[in-house]
């Protein structure tokens, strides 16, 4: 073999050919795929494990410490059965998701008005800071006393359980972008409704997308406490009223619910993240 020459390893098919790429594709959907039962196998292995360790513990305990998923799952058909369930379900809801849409559209606000400016963000920051770690929970009775036990209480709670999330992460997804791209499109002459929607949006949407799947949780918690401390509706409210008559598997039949909820909006946010990733990977 002559100096300098290079050697090409081709994986024959049949009639010694190279393996077309179209085939490479399909085996790495098939690997994917693979990998996603896999993945979903696990997880369902896992739930179903300590399903039967509460089961078997709730048993052992008895059903006033512990109950037990079955229990649980049957309160939870009364419950729909019934209708008790609805009222309280959309009270907790509309709580939740109206005070997560206003706590992310401020907190994105804040970072996007803020973040420019090393001063005024200086300014600001770390007072923004100083009120995010005050204790939300113990603000609660304050926000009842100023809105009374109804919805606007409650969606103040949830706002404050939020904004503070939203803000740092879209803040911190400002800071991030390269500011050679950003002289790079002022030296064009591009306006800032267009560096707006071509330059910032695509690189803090990440970022406000990753605060959006912590805040679901955040926002559930802050609906459900608030409803705990006061309020004459909602999951929360069914909670304490089971807590206050010693009904065990009222207790968890609620915390199930919510759970189940979490999770939902969770994987729901996380499929829009994938969506908006691949859509900035392919353009």
């Amino acid at each position: 073999m002559a100096d300098g020459a290079h050697v090409v390893a081709i994986e024959p098919g049949g009639d010694g050919a190279a393996r077309p790429p179209a085939d490479q594709d399909e085996r790495d959907r098939q690997q994917d795929l693979r990998h996603r039962w896999t993945v979903h196998g696990g997880q369902i292995l896992v739930g179903l494990v300590i399903l039967g360790l509460w089961q078997v513990a709730g048993k052992v305990f008895g059903a006033f410490v512990l109950s037990n998923p079955w229990l649980i799952i049957k309160r939870i058909a009364k419950l729909v059965s019934s209708g008790e369930l609805w009222p309280n379900l959309g009270t907790t809801m509309t709580e939740t998701f109206a005070g997560l849409a206003i706590g992310m559209v401020l907190g994105v606000t804040l970072g996007v008005l803020i973040a420019p400016s090393r001063t005024v963000g200086r300014w600001f920051y770390p007072y923004i800071m100083a009120l995010y770690s005050l204790p939300r929970v113990a603000l609660a009775p304050l926000f009842i006393v100023w809105f009374g036990i109804g919805l606007k209480s409650k969606i103040f709670m949830v706002v404050t359980m939020v904004v503070f999330v939203a803000f740092y992460n879209t803040y911190q997804g400002m800071r991030s972008i390269d500011s050679d791209l950003l002289e790079m499109t002022r030296s064009l002459r591009a306006s800032r409704r267009t560096e707006l929607r071509w330059v910032i949006l695509p690189a803090v949407a990440p970022w406000i997308l990753t605060s959006l799947r912590l805040s679901i949780a955040l926002a559930l918690i802050g609906a459900v406490i608030a409803e705990l401390i006061g309020a004459s509706q909602g999951l929360g409210y069914y909670m304490g009223y089971a807590a206050n008559v010693l009904d065990t598997t009222g207790v968890f039949a609620g915390l199930v619910i919510i759970t189940v909820i979490a999770m939902i909006a969770e994987q729901l946010v996380g499929l829009v993240e994938r969506r908006v990733l691949r859509h900035r990977i392919e353009h």
